[in-house]
């Protein structure tokens, strides 16, 4: 049986989890590596949600296997997508706290902890900056109440 034309012709979509780092009044943001889809652009660290988990598990697995620490998941933010030429993303962020390990660079050419108001220095992957602002509104981001 032949997929429907229309299907065939719909971009890949992919849903992926992410995470704002939140320490101290900073934010961890992680450039990709040059070998990677969109490189050298920065990003919050997470990724691709398998078909049998959660976001939430999804976020903790792709932490632990790219920065090796473990976080607690503080509030979310509503998801956003954005149409790349050759996909689309959406991205399922969550304000988080480092809750054991400290960040190693595993996979990234970089990470760079910085002020909520500093974040728009970086060139972000296009996908990521709804999520910035969105974060930046937030009256409290993830501090607790």
């Amino acid at each position: 049986m032949s997929l429907p034309e229309q299907s065939l012709n719909q971009p890949k979509h992919l849903h992926v989890a992410c995470a704002i780092i939140e320490r101290n009044g900073l934010i961890l943001a992680a450039q990709r590596s040059a070998t990677m889809s969109m490189p050298l652009k920065w990003e919050f660290p997470g990724g691709k949600i398998r078909g049998d988990e959660t976001p939430i598990e999804c976020l903790q697995r792709e932490l632990w296997e790219e920065l090796e620490v473990k976080v607690d998941v503080l509030r979310a933010i509503p998801p956003a997508s954005h149409r790349y030429p050759s996909f689309i993303v959406t991205l399922h962020p969550f304000i988080c706290r480092l809750a054991g390990g400290e960040p190693c660079n595993n996979e990234h050419a970089a990470l760079r902890w910085l002020p909520p108001a500093e974040l728009s220095t970086l060139d972000w992957a296009e996908a990521d900056l709804p999520i910035i602002a969105a974060y930046c509104r937030a009256p409290c981001h993830g501090d607790p109440v």
